[in-house]
Order: C-alpha cells, then sequence, then structure tokens
C-alpha cells in the first residue's frame, strides 16, 4: 500500500464501512496520486510530491462528518422503525392473549401475566431508539 493510500485509510478509520465511503477514499486516493504524477513531473522527489499533494489537498472533516452523520440518520431510521414494529407486535399479542382469555377461561383472568412479560419488548426498543437520538 502506498503512502497516499494508508494516508487516505486512516483519515477515514472512524468512519464505518459503506460502499459511499469507498467511493469517496478511491476518488481522494486517485486525486492524490494524480497531483503527485503532477508534481513529480515538475521535477519534485517522490516523498517532496507526496508531502506537498496532502497539504494542498486539504481538510476533508466535512466530509467525514457527513459521512458520519447519514450512517447516524440510518442508524435513527432503523430503530425508530425496530420501535414501530415492537409497538404493533405488542398490540397484537395482547389483543390475542385477551381473546383467548376472554373466550376460553372468561372467569380466570390470567392473561395480564404474559401481557406483562411481552411489554419488555417495546420499552427496550424505546431506550434503544432514544440512545440513538
Amino acid at each position: 500500500m502506498s503512502s497516499i493510500e494508508s494516508y487516505v485509510e486512516n483519515l477515514f478509520q472512524e468512519v464505518e464501512d459503506s460502499q459511499k465511503k469507498q467511493e469517496i477514499v478511491d476518488e481522494i486516493t486517485l486525486n492524490l496520486q494524480d497531483r503527485v504524477a503532477e508534481l513529480m513531473n515538475e521535477g519534485r522527489n517522490e516523498e517532496d510530491a507526496v508531502n506537498k499533494a496532502i497539504v494542498d489537498f486539504g481538510d476533508i472533516a466535512e466530509m467525514k462528518r457527513a459521512l458520519i452523520n447519514e450512517q447516524i440518520g440510518k442508524e435513527q431510521k432503523l430503530a425508530a422503525f425496530r420501535l414501530g414494529y415492537s409497538i404493533w407486535g405488542t398490540v397484537l399479542l395482547v389483543a390475542l392473549f385477551c381473546y383467548i382469555n376472554l373466550y376460553f377461561t372468561p372467569k380466570v383472568i390470567w392473561c395480564v401475566f404474559p401481557i406483562f412479560g411481552i411489554l419488555w419488548w417495546p420499552l427496550t426498543m424505546y431506550f434503544g431508539w432514544m440512545k440513538r437520538k
């Protein structure tokens, strides 16, 4: 791996792997390698050309921030979907237990016991959603 490739990989190491990240890393690497080739054609040695290209390229903090924010947004949407799924699943299961209880054994109310257990599911998803929010 060349010094430019390792430099760019180092810059994006805290960003989670994704196709978009790989495209940006490849594009930046290609641009830096082209700039190094131009500088070497002007008469600079390789090490000096690499350092100059990196310095001229500038800061990519905004790109990294955009990638990280995009990943956080996806995680938040997934957490919200899981919360909604758990709420609907809980409502359906509670309705099922109440129906079975009232239809087969209307004199004994036993459905509250499994309902208490089922309520932990959306509660757990809610706290996961709040953590990512």
